[in-house]
């Protein structure tokens, strides 16, 4: 009888699975689904779980948002090459690159520290010192050492071929096969802008051409391989420690180019250093990558574009410079060649 009393106990406890909450004995302990295992409030907590609606898509204002801080990134960026000729009305060239360098690393280290973000992961550190050569040092050394006898205008139509270069680096980088219209669309990109270069300089290429095209071909590798790092890094964690990276060549490199070179801090002199330094270095790459994870690659890419037109602005009136008709005509023609890759490439 007791067991049998034992077994019928048992029973009574049990609960089938298809049993409601309410059907549940109101005991001191959860009922257990004899089924599977879950206790009831388990099982109670995973339902309600599934249950739960899905998060709503980003609304449309954080998606206005996301495009402000995209078409921020991209004024900031073309007001480099204006606060560069700025920088070199007092301080040599290489000593503005060095010191440009040192300030920006400071600041990203800054940050850095201040939010506590760990150290990357050692397989990182080879990509991330492409990206400090590219970016940090080549770009901004080759692209100062133009502008000493290049006008910005003129660096502005020969380095607006970036966006396209980058897309033939990404293609070789990762093995992707593009249509025939690709690549075409890419040659005639680079003929426009050779053909605009020789044009300008009275038939061949000069010095300021040769860093220029250098400073595109760095600056692409570099813009890849940070490409590939912000897969499973924050964008503005990249170009971070890239630049804390290149800290201590900066530092040795100022200590050796400041007692060779002119330095003299008058209002252009400074105002072109820190915002090189820290607006388009740090900042602009900040708000560049926050915009561009909101709105997406393909809608950045295209606020982009708008880049070398808007160096040519700033060209007239910060620093007074006369625009030929070529100009412009042949950084719409590259703009339209880089629109072409980019709707091949889908």
């Amino acid at each position: 009888m007791r067991a049998h009393d034992s077994a019928t106990e048992r029973q009574g406890i049990a609960v089938p699975p298809s049993a409601s909450p309410a059907d549940r004995p109101a005991t001191g302990h959860p009922a257990t689904d004899t089924a599977t295992g879950r206790t009831g409030t388990a099982a109670a907590t995973a339902t309600r779980a599934t249950a739960r609606p899905q998060a709503p898509q980003a609304a449309p204002v954080s998606r206005r948002v996301g495009t402000l801080q995209a078409a921020l990134g991209v004024t900031a960026f073309s007001l480099t090459f204006p606060s560069t000729a700025w920088g070199l009305e007092g301080i040599g060239p290489w000593s503005f690159v060095a010191l440009r360098c040192v300030l920006s690393a400071l600041v990203a280290g800054a940050c850095l520290l201040a939010l506590r973000v760990p150290p990357p992961r050692r397989a990182d550190w080879p990509g991330l010192a492409v990206v400090a050569a590219g970016t940090v040092i080549g770009f901004p050394l080759l692209t100062t050492l133009a502008l000493q006898t290049s006008s910005t205008a003129h660096a502005a139509v020969v380095v607006g071929l970036l966006p396209l270069t980058t897309a033939v680096f990404s293609v070789l980088r990762t093995g992707a096969r593009p249509s025939r219209a690709f690549w075409a669309a890419a040659l005639a990109g680079a003929a426009a802008v050779v053909g605009f270069a020789v044009q300008q300089s009275g038939g061949a290429l000069t010095t300021a051409d040769l860093y220029l095209f250098g400073a595109l071909v760095v600056c692409a590798a570099g813009y890849t391989e940070g490409g590939r790092l912000a897969r499973h890094m924050p964008g503005w964690q990249v170009i971070g420690w890239a630049l804390v990276l290149c800290l201590p060549l900066g530092v040795l490199w100022a200590a050796l180019a400041l007692p060779h070179e002119s330095f003299a801090l008058t209002a252009h002199s400074t105002a072109g250093l820190l915002y090189a330094a820290i607006g388009s270095q740090f900042l602009g790459l900040v708000v560049w990558y926050r915009g561009m994870a909101v709105i997406g690659i393909p809608k950045a890419s295209q606020l982009q574009l708008a880049q070398p037109l808007l160096t040519l602005v700033w060209s007239v009136f910060l620093l007074g410079e006369a625009l030929t008709p070529a100009a412009p005509l042949t950084a719409v023609a590259v703009l339209v060649c880089i629109a072409a890759t980019q709707r091949a490439r889908g």
